[in-house]
């Protein structure tokens, strides 16, 4: 998988990132890590809302905006969206990096073990597809 130079950077650089999930029109702010070329995001229980709905794999676009001006629109990109299974090769990848990147971690170090009981960890993996920007 390639992913775009713009997509890459503008998202690893970000702190929110604007998510559109399939078959929603109403756009949600998350914070977000960028690992290894995908975006990895802690959603439910006392995490962040993003209505997921089933199956749990879905599209979903991204819209990443200025750190310096929050209206300039840097690029929407396209990414396939699936769950990342607790207890598994990936989560154990992935969590460690998401729990330091948490701010405010309302339970501490036992924040991981709420995530596995109360929260789902998405993967975003970009498809390649981006939209145009006109009209953002």
């Amino acid at each position: 998988m390639t992913v775009p130079a713009l997509v890459d950077e503008a998202t690893k650089k970000s702190g929110l990132v604007w998510v559109t999930l399939q078959d929603e029109t109403r756009p949600h702010p998350v914070w977000h890590l960028w690992h290894d070329g995908r975006m990895y995001v802690v959603t439910g229980g006392l995490e962040q809302p993003l209505p997921l709905g089933e199956p749990p794999a879905v599209r979903a676009v991204v819209a990443v905006r200025s750190k310096d001006k929050q209206a300039d629109l840097l690029v929407a990109w396209v990414a396939e969206v699936d769950r990342v299974a607790p207890r598994t090769a990936l989560w154990d990848e992935v969590v460690p990096l998401l729990h330091a990147k948490r701010l405010n971690a309302r339970d501490g170090e036992d924040q991981p073990l709420r995530w596995a009981q109360e929260s789902a960890v998405l993967r975003f993996t970009p498809t390649g597809e981006t939209l145009p920007l006109s009209g953002s």
